[in-house]
């Protein structure tokens, strides 16, 4: 038997888990904090990403005289996902949106900005906020600096949640592993798998992903898919495990995230042949399976200097920008010989998106809205496909518990994020920009509110 002390809950992923353990303490719950990694707050996959975090009727947009609603939000997603996401899973995310994003900015003092300067496929209102510099990181870190700063919680680094003792169905203690492989055994009455998806686990993803299976991994090491065995072992239900996040727009020059608001402002891709292949504005995530069914799995972006100065709000961008992976030229005839690819081609996608964005011709693969022509110079880069994360796991209810094949909750267990079923569907076509984030988030806002609920 162990000597650790009891916890109210130990929350496993200081992602967007890091959200819901700051929560839980602020209502009086004994946390523990753990991770697999000491650098998580760089590392991991709510880091690594663009910041975008979806807000449903918040005050940022009131104040811009946006009109949106959670009703408004729930209709963009079914409309993504062909009405498949799940109808309990996005009720809650989206109604809970406001009061967490709001929650974030009172209480964790985040700079939310309201992102109206393109706007992301699938949204019919701009609802995505950010802060400057445009990057999971910069949103995280300040926070995770307010704990370190404070006692309102536990810490353990190189710390792996690995199992769950449950008694009578209901949790008893954490199992946990440190990064010499010794296990431990922590008395809590709650556990808050956070730790991600399985996309760094090969096997899974050839088991349930396989036409992203191959493609340069852009996330979290950690993320194998622990969340998702352990339910399955202690019987919970799964659901969307063949969803996923996709992205194509990482620069090949340094796998570093070039991004779709390139595409937003009227850039578009190349396959080698010097053809487009697919309607870009449809979303990123969607044309990462696209880009990787062509040949060499590459593609080349071509943008110009209006597109890479409105991109350099993104630091990631300013980053690639940065790596000398934009191969730049003064004409379209330049640009072809530089990449090498065939000089007619290059020149006839050129005039089709002019003559689309003009209004003078439709485009053969159905793109409505190239933003505005581009004007030398002409920037091309170098893309290949990319997994993000995995959006399908355990599922859950409203407030994140993880749920049975009888609908009956793992009494004490909860997941979110890519450890829980998300709300973008099957596949890759529904992934709405700050979905993924909303879910990490969302759920483990919820999950500490109900763990506090219980034991007030």
């Amino acid at each position: 038997m162990s000597n650790s002390p009891t916890y109210d809950v130990v929350v496993a992923g200081a992602g967007g888990g890091l959200i819901g353990a700051i929560k839980a303490a602020q209502l009086g719950a004994k946390v523990l904090l753990i991770d697999a990694s000491d650098d998580f707050i760089n590392t991991c996959n709510t880091s690594l990403t663009t910041g975008m975090f979806p807000a449903s009727g918040s005050r940022w947009q009131r104040e811009l005289g946006i009109i949106d609603s959670p009703e408004i939000f729930i209709g963009d997603i079914m409309k993504k996902t062909k009405n498949s996401a799940d109808v309990v899973a996005t009720k809650a995310l989206t109604e809970v949106s406001v009061e967490v994003m709001e929650w974030m900015a009172d209480s964790l003092q985040v700079p939310w900005e309201l992102v109206t300067d393109f706007h992301y496929p699938g949204h019919s209102v701009d609802r995505c906020l950010s802060v400057v510099g445009r990057k999971g990181h910069l949103v995280m870190a300040p926070i995770w600096q307010s704990v370190l700063d404070s006692n309102l919680l536990e810490f353990r680094g190189s710390t792996r949640l690995v199992d769950v003792d449950i008694v009578d169905n209901v949790i008893v203690a954490a199992v946990v592993e440190n990064a010499n492989g010794e296990s431990e055994r922590i008395p809590t009455k709650n556990v808050l798998m956070a730790t991600n998806g399985y996309g760094a686990n090969q096997d899974l993803l050839e088991k349930y992903n396989n036409e992203i299976a191959h493609v340069y991994y852009h996330g979290s090491k950690y993320s194998r898919g622990d969340a998702l065995a352990i339910g399955v072992k202690h019987g919970a239900a799964v659901a969307y495990l063949d969803a996923y996040q996709g992205h194509a727009a990482i620069a090949a020059h340094a796998n570093t995230l070039v991004g779709w608001a390139t595409v937003m402002q009227g850039g578009y891709i190349l396959n080698l042949n010097g053809k487009r292949f697919g309607d870009e504005s449809a979303g990123y995530s969607e044309f990462a399976a696209i880009l990787n069914n062509q040949e060499g799995s590459t593609g080349w972006l071509m943008i110009d200097k209006r597109i890479h100065d409105g991109s350099m709000s993104f630091k990631e961008f300013e980053v690639t920008a940065a790596s000398g992976a934009i191969i730049w030229a003064d004409t379209m005839e330049e640009i072809a010989a530089k990449t090498n690819l065939p000089i007619e081609n290059v020149i006839n996608e050129f005039a089709n998106a002019n003559a689309v964005s003009a209004g003078l011709a439709e485009d053969r693969l159905g793109r409505k809205v190239f933003e505005k022509p581009l004007q030398a110079p002409f920037g091309a880069i170098k893309l290949r496909p990319s997994l993000f994360h995995t959006q399908g796991g355990v599922r859950v209810d409203a407030d994140g518990r993880v749920l049975k094949e009888s609908g009956e909750p793992i009494a004490g267990l909860y997941a979110s994020g890519g450890a829980a079923l998300g709300i973008s569907g099957h596949g890759s076509d529904g992934y709405l920009a700050g979905n993924g984030l909303l879910a990490a988030v969302g759920f483990a806002y919820l999950a500490a509110k109900a763990i506090a609920a219980i034991g007030s």
